[in-house]
């Protein structure tokens, strides 16, 4: 489980999270929303490793990551999928899948069967140049990218956006599947409610940085969730 409890990140004097709180229970989807410049990127950025809170404290199942670089944080099992997908372009898929392995011991360094069960259209790209593949099909090397590293955290930052339909579908049932597996915890950061909605147990819109609304599924007052996301 990750625990993240009254954060503050700051860029100089600017502060782009204020207090915020979470919790990303194994099993579960936790989706962030909000509308672009809230600070939803900024709080996948700090639990990532990315940049450094200035206070608050981050914790993955007891132990504490706070303080901790991003590989340190990749090596107790996070795995960010950032927004923009930030493949290598010029390296083929297989190369891009192995750059997964940084993190892992010698005797792990295998890409697991379920990629490409879950995005079979690696499989037959493997060859390919990574810059050579359309928007949709770098979303899905970037998540199984991050799948390579066998996480306890995914952080997934807005996987569906600029991506035709039918691959957001095989995205979202990719969702489904890993949460159903029970082995991760997944922060998913959106804009969509619609998709989210079909994923998520717990739901967090944000604005000016801060957390302003905050439910499980059970809970959720939809008509509050969407009037938050509007401010």
């Amino acid at each position: 489980m990750l625990d993240v409890k009254s954060i503050d990140l700051h860029y100089g004097a600017a502060r782009a999270l204020r207090n915020v709180s979470l919790t990303a229970e194994t099993g579960k989807v936790t989706c962030v929303l909000g509308r672009n410049g809230v600070g939803k990127t900024s709080l996948l950025d700090a639990l990532a490793g990315q940049h450094l809170v200035s206070r608050g404290t981050i914790m993955l199942d007891g132990v504490d990551i706070t303080t901790l670089r991003p590989a340190q944080r990749a090596r107790h099992g996070v795995a960010y999928c950032p927004q923009g997908r930030e493949i290598f372009p010029l390296l083929s898929v297989e190369e891009n899948l192995k750059t997964g392995f940084a993190p892992l011991r010698r005797d792990q360094r295998t890409i697991p069967d379920e990629v490409f069960n879950l995005f079979p259209v690696l499989s037959d790209m493997l060859r390919r140049r990574g810059g050579d593949l359309s928007g949709g099909q770098q979303q899905q090397l970037a998540i199984g990218r991050a799948l390579v590293m066998r996480p306890r955290v995914l952080l997934l930052d807005e996987p569906t956006e600029g991506i035709q339909p039918s691959i957001i579908k095989d995205i979202g049932r990719a969702i489904a599947y890993l949460r159903d597996l029970g082995e991760m915890a997944i922060v998913l950061v959106e804009q969509y409610l619609d998709f989210a909605r079909e994923l998520g147990d717990y739901f967090a819109v944000m604005d000016r940085g801060a957390v302003v609304y905050a439910a499980s599924r059970a809970d959720m007052d939809e008509a509050e969730l969407r009037r938050t996301m509007a401010l």
